[in-house]
């Protein structure tokens, strides 16, 4: 960039046309030369509005460089019209830009805000299926409000442009195995078993809106571990197309059943997103109250979500506990479940979470070839026998001793291939081989210099006998060696160590510490360039005392 000139008007043809070719090829290079994102990759607009990289006059100069390199002055778009008005506008639709006038260039409604986009690839069919085909449940009459069994026209669905940019190629098969599970003649639930880290919360995000962008009635309910709400409500604003409503029990603080129904009530009458903590769930549906408040409140979280998503799906994989049962019972077939960890301890666990998003799902006839082959393969007195019987729990114990102690690693690959081919429709298994694609673990140590005072501490730790005294004693004395005072038995409530270490960091020089004076200066590189610093020690002294130093140099708060 640092090379382009600027031409005055009337330059050789020649000297424009190298200009171009600089532009280009500068261009392309920064493009092709910024690596593969993990996470999202904004417009070249949105990075040089986000980074102050000296670059912005450069660019400008350019833009001025090519407008005085055209030949002559063109036309101005817009020049013979006198006003906006007299443009006879005629609005197309642009996948990059919106709405925008084929005449005169107007963007009446830009593409961030449109959601409705239609890929004419597949023709649409004009079949449509009940909400809830399975239960052939009629319109609920509530307190005060009907519960509508809204029917679905089976369409296209697809995931907004500005989603589909930032898409991974795994995620863009999420997303067409969600369409194919939920949006079909037969709707069923499935699994998306990622790797942590992979984008599951993005693709999901992603669906829910193009999913309500065709169904501005649907419901959709979160259940998820209370811990991670704000992390999805955070996530959602960052990709929200249009303005959807997400509401909770916990932002309201609706502690009992009416103002917890009032929040329902908003949810069933809005287009909207409804979360709730797997605990706060089951709470709910197991409530034995008969009072009307509570029976309404039961009846709309089984009866009204047209799909539901389990966060960390994992958790409710034991099926005498209170969270599995409540979920059984909510009547949509849309039941999705997200998790990273889905094999955990026990291949029961497994099949249960497999028979709550699809019921029965082990006594279907493609199950049942599957089942039979893998019983077949295996030779275990007693275990086969339990199965002729019709003990589905003899087939979990056969595949779970396969799996776990098994000698024969053949069988164990062809119990997982046949695993693996019946599960194939309804669990999307990713293991992260996006992992690859990052720049990579940078693993280094720094060897720091003692200061004198440091020198003459250490030698001190000769005295102790004891190998962990010199350890724990040692690790705050190589961080600064006035800590050499907290080696002595003392107070060990957090107020009284925090007071002690803030009446130290008033009388020390930060600068006699070699590990204090390396950490403040990594500190302020990490805010320099807006990175974060994770700091681990396996002693509490160390931590609380770089704690304290970054609340009194810094001025942050814990």
């Amino acid at each position: 960039i640092g090379a382009v000139d600027v031409f005055q008007v009337g330059e050789s043809k020649s000297k424009k046309t190298d200009l171009k070719e600089n532009v280009s090829l500068t261009s392309e290079t920064d493009l092709k030369d910024e690596g593969v994102y993990v996470g999202v990759e904004e417009d070249v607009d949105t990075l040089t509005e986000n980074v102050d990289d000296g670059l912005g006059d450069i660019w400008q100069e350019m833009s001025m460089a090519l407008e005085f390199s055209k030949d002559g002055l063109e036309e101005l778009p817009g020049e013979n019209m006198s006003e906006d008005e007299d443009c006879d506008h005629s609005f197309v639709l642009k996948d990059d830009l919106g709405y925008v006038c084929r005449i005169c260039g107007v963007i009446e409604r830009g593409i961030e805000t449109i959601i409705e986009i239609q890929y004419n690839k597949v023709k649409k069919s004009t079949r449509t299926y009940a909400v809830e085909p399975r239960n052939g449940r009629e319109s609920s009459e509530t307190v005060g409000f009907k519960l509508s069994e809204d029917h679905l026209t089976v369409t296209d669905i697809a995931a907004h442009p500005r989603h589909m940019k930032q898409m991974k190629p795994h995620q863009l098969e999420g997303f067409n195995f969600l369409l194919n599970n939920l949006v079909t003649d037969n709707p069923g639930g499935c699994i998306l078993a990622h790797a942590p880290g992979s984008g599951k919360t993005f693709m999901i995000i992603s669906f829910m809106q193009s999913f309500l962008a065709k169904y501005p009635h649907a419901k959709p309910l979160v259940v998820l571990p209370k811990g991670i709400l704000a992390t999805w409500k955070k996530e959602f604003q960052t990709w929200q197309v249009e303005d959807i409503q997400l509401l909770d029990f916990y932002t309201v603080k609706a502690d009992n059943r009416s103002q917890q129904l009032d929040v329902l009530k908003q949810w069933v009458e809005r287009k909207s997103i409804l979360f709730l903590g797997y605990k706060q769930f089951s709470t709910i549906i197991c409530d034995s109250g008969n009072g009307k408040t509570s029976i309404t409140c039961q009846e709309i979280l089984l009866k009204a979500p047209s799909i539901l998503i389990l966060d960390e799906g994992h958790t409710p994989r034991n099926e005498n506990t209170d969270v599995l049962q409540s979920l059984a019972k909510v009547q949509t077939t849309r039941k999705v479940v997200l998790s990273g960890t889905l094999y955990q301890n026990h291949v029961k666990e497994v099949f249960n979470i497999l028979n709550l998003v699809r019921p029965k799902f082990l006594r279907s006839d493609t199950s049942k070839s599957i089942i039979k082959r893998v019983m077949s393969k295996v030779h275990i007195s007693g275990v086969r026998k339990q199965f002729k019987g019709g003990a589905e729990a003899a087939f979990y114990d056969l595949v779970e001793h396969t799996l776990q102690k098994d000698e024969n690693f053949e069988r164990k690959v062809s119990v997982i291939h046949d695993l693996r081919e019946m599960t194939s429709r309804v669990l999307h298994y990713y293991k992260g081989d996006f992992l690859d694609e990052l720049p990579g673990l940078v693993d280094f140590t720094v060897v720091l210099g003692l200061s004198p005072r440091q020198m003459d501490e250490v030698q001190k730790l000769k005295r102790y006998q004891r190998k962990f005294k010199v350890s724990s004693v040692g690790s705050a004395v190589y961080l600064h060696p006035k800590l050499a005072s907290f080696s002595e038995k003392s107070d060990t409530t957090d107020d009284k160590i925090d007071a002690k270490i803030d009446d130290l960091l008033d009388k020390l020089d930060i600068r006699e510490g070699a590990k204090a004076k390396f950490f403040l200066n990594l500190l302020n590189l990490c805010e320099s360039a807006g990175e974060k610093l994770l700091v681990f020690s396996q002693y509490l002294i160390p931590l609380k005392f770089l704690e304290r130093l970054a609340v009194k140099l810094k001025g942050w708060q814990p």
